[in-house]
């Protein structure tokens, strides 16, 4: 079966962005034929002629073979075998016909834009269920990402023991970072820009550190979530105070710094993902996405295929392209695709009205000029413009005569919330309400602003802005309340995390799980102000941002207990672990929310649901995977053998004789596709769970209310008489004729009176 909502590609494109990331510009322009570009050449190494000694020999010849002048960018051993380089696209599609190439693959770039955790997660009360230390800090995380700030307090090495003998990695100097940056806890830092340079020109070491330095902070603050050390006192101007720690605080920690000011590309995130491999990381962690393509196109899951038969877990952002459905990243099977969810920590600030109404809003603004607790002249920035779009308060579109001593109420989109703020101080306004618009609703996300000001949901900003036009002289004043915790309902779905189903393979439901992803602190670079703008000049320890750039290394950071806890598990039965344990009602019986609806959420939203690694840690059986498995799947969806290859680095040929089917995939989720009609149709899947806890028997319990689908397990009871035993059952979803566009969502649970294995279910009629 072929993905739904997909292009053909005479040449396969690649492209990767930092979530949090949004717009996409071809690196190169293939119009003119003598433009060169990067490519990325797959090569089958099993058609390597037996004349050449090595297999670099080989790449060396074939590029040659084209042009006389082309040089290797990198050489590529683990993620994939092939090469890099700059070619004209009549000397790449040459490349491609020749014997034993499987792909050449066009290099796009993509344009990066962007403590109270452990205790909301449970980490803080089952230090006893938990791996010892020794254990953890045998596990190794690696993230690529933007690198590392190694001064932060989160990667101080105190109490750690030697570096663990299986590492193999190296830390690199550069600009601003020398070998001693490294040490036991921060274990191996690596830098990758020649595909970088090779396209925008040499790094600007005026303007960032060509070295492992971190000099935007987003990849300080990924790495201090998945595996920073504990660190107390932590906070940012005093929000969110308390002891800030990763998620597996005695992990070791390896960075592998992706992106520039200028974009992240592919040649060198696969390089890094190579080298990770290489290196001996247990996890890789990545809060980066690709564009929708298939993914023997898809060098992210190409590398991610390659760690898994490693032994690594990899996890990976979802996106923030949310709530429109279809926006994943990240669908390929052998990846942990992670959403986010909301903490129930919050920081509360209030728009004071002069009609004497409050509406609720957050911010995270800590300075001297705390506005008086008067009310002040209040304007909307559309009527203090001549531009079209002055209610966004793009830079230089506000009036300094209509703004000046007031506070300024901007509607949210296309520019920065943190750079609306800047607008309004340069003109000379004294605070900012910054009002939701229909795209973002009542989700809330708190920003370190420049002047006072906070954020506020739709409803309250259009009841702002109706009084804001009614009254001849409207007043407002903002009122800051610092931290509250214990926020219900929490965990909600955020806004911003990326939908299912998955455009890919819609028999596969993603995403996976959701994670904390708002309103997270971690640590943070000292080059960078909190909000990443040039005019910011405040230096911080620690950072508040949200994203699922956030999510991901949460996940990462629990993979790392779970391996920790059981080191011969498979990636597949970590994340089976986590999405078998996972939580979709909350303590009182409700169901999780999705704030951008403010109704349930469903498992388009959140997946298996939110991480419970506590639970996680002993799951009592798991849904587990090989990499044949993976490669059994791909012949499912009808892909070719050199497509394959490209995927398993080896000859593998699907059985001519042999029925494959998706719905056969070992996964820890159902999703089920009746197609344009359902009346009388069937559906079967197959599952095999693997006991990893004590002997016993567990029951089925099916929950779906919809008329559309009858489900149906066999057996009903599977019982377990010694560790690793496997059972398997079949799912038979029989379907009703339904209107396109019908979504219905249940779950199957095995339960043995203490614990549950649960999996969502996802019908669909398209």
């Amino acid at each position: 079966m072929k993905p739904l909502k997909m292009q053909s590609f005479t040449i396969s494109l690649f492209s990767i962005l930092l979530l949090g990331v949004c717009h996409v510009s071809r690196a190169t322009l293939a119009s003119n034929k003598e433009k060169k570009a990067t490519y990325i050449v797959h090569m089958s190494k099993p058609e390597m002629p037996a004349s050449f000694e090595h297999h670099t020999h080989w790449y060396e010849s074939s590029l040659k073979s084209v042009s006389d002048s082309a040089q290797m960018l990198y050489t590529y051993e683990n993620a994939i075998h092939g090469f890099s380089t700059r070619l004209t696209l009549a000397e790449a599609k040459l490349l491609e016909s020749q014997p034993g190439i499987l792909s050449v693959m066009l290099e796009l770039r993509y344009e990066l834009h962007t403590t109270r955790t452990p205790e909301f997660l449970g980490l803080d009360k089952s230090a006893d269920l938990l791996p010892q230390s020794d254990s953890v800090s045998e596990v190794i995380i690696g993230v690529l990402d933007t690198g590392v700030w190694p001064e932060s307090k989160s990667f101080l090495d105190t109490g750690f023991g030697p570096v663990p003998s299986s590492w193999k990695g190296e830390c690199e100097s550069g600009t601003n970072f020398t070998t001693k940056n490294c040490n036991r806890k921060l274990i191996g830092a690596r830098f990758f820009a020649r595909g970088y340079e090779a396209t925008l020109g040499p790094v600007d070491e005026s303007k960032e550190s060509k070295s492992p330095r971190d000099d935007d902070g987003h990849g300080t603050h990924t790495s201090s979530t998945a595996g920073g050390s504990s660190v107390a006192d932590a906070s940012l101007f005093g929000y969110a105070a308390g002891t800030a720690r990763g998620m597996a605080a005695r992990a070791r920690v390896a960075v592998y710094k992706v992106c520039w000011v200028g974009g992240c590309f592919s040649s060198d995130i696969l390089a890094a993902m190579d080298k990770a491999i290489d290196d001996g990381v247990n996890v890789l962690s990545m809060s980066l996405g690709g564009s929708m393509s298939y993914y023997y196109r898809d060098s992210v899951a190409i590398g991610a295929f390659a760690a898994m038969e490693k032994g690594i877990f990899v996890s990976c952002s979802a996106g923030n392209a949310g709530p429109s459905s279809y926006s994943l990243s990240n669908v390929a099977p052998w990846i942990t695709t992670v959403g986010a969810g909301t903490l129930d920590r919050d920081f509360p600030a209030f728009v004071s009205l002069g009609n004497g109404k409050n509406y609720s809003g957050v911010s995270l603004y800590k300075g001297d000029a705390i506005l008086p607790g008067k009310l002040l002249p209040f304007v909307y920035a559309g009527n203090a413009s001549n531009a079209t779009n002055g209610n966004l308060c793009m830079m230089g579109t506000l009036i300094p005569e209509q703004v000046a001593g007031k506070i300024v109420l901007c509607d949210r989109g296309v520019n920065p919330r943190v750079q609306k703020g800047a607008v309004v101080k340069a003109a000379g306004g004294i605070g900012m309400v910054l009002s939701n618009t229909d795209a973002n609703g009542e989700e809330l996300v708190a920003d370190a602003h420049l002047l006072p000001a906070t954020a506020v949901g739709k409803k309250g900003g259009d009841e702002i802005k109706n009084y804001l036009f009614s009254d001849p002289k409207p007043t407002a004043t903002i009122l800051f309340e610092g931290t509250k915790v214990g926020i219900q309902p929490s965990p909600v779905v955020a806004a911003f995390s990326s939908r299912g189903p998955n455009s890919i393979t819609p028999d596969i439901l993603k995403p996976d799980m959701i994670a904390p992803g708002v309103n997270i602190l971690a640590g943070w670079v000292g080059s960078a102000g909190p909000t990443g703008l040039a005019t910011d000049g405040r230096r911080v320890e620690f950072n508040i941002i949200s994203g699922t750039s956030m999510s991901c290394p949460h996940v990462s950071g629990l993979a790392a207990l779970i391996k920790a806890a059981h080191p011969d598990w498979s990636p597949a039965a970590i994340k089976s672990a986590l999405m078998t344990t996972a939580y979709v009602t909350y303590k009182n019986g409700n169901k999780l929310q999705d704030v951008a609806t403010g109704k349930d959420s469903t498992p388009f939203d959140h997946g298996a649901g939110h991480v419970d690694p506590v639970s996680a840690l002993n799951p009592g059986l798991v849904y587990d995977l090989t990499a044949d498995d993976y490669l059994n799947f791909l012949c499912a969806l009808n892909y070719s053998a050199t497509e394959i290859t490209s995927l398993a680095r080896r000859k593998f040929t699907c059985d001519a004789s042999k029925k494959y089917s998706v719905t056969d995939l070992n996964y820890p989720s159902f999703a089920v596709n009746f197609g344009s009609g359902g009346a009388d149709a069937v559906i079967k899947h197959s599952r095999t769970l693997t006991n990893v806890g004590a002997p016993g028997t567990y029951k089925v319990l099916i929950t779906l209310q919809s008329p559309g689908v009858k489900v149906a397990v066999e057996p009903e009871t599977l019982s377990f008489r010694q560790a690793n035993e496997k059972k398997s059952y079949t799912v038979t979803f029989t379907g009703s004729s339904m209107p396109a566009d019908t979504n219905s969502f249940g779950r199957i649970e095995w339960s043995n009176g203490k614990q549950i294995v649960g999996s969502p279910i996802a019908v669909s009629w398209t």
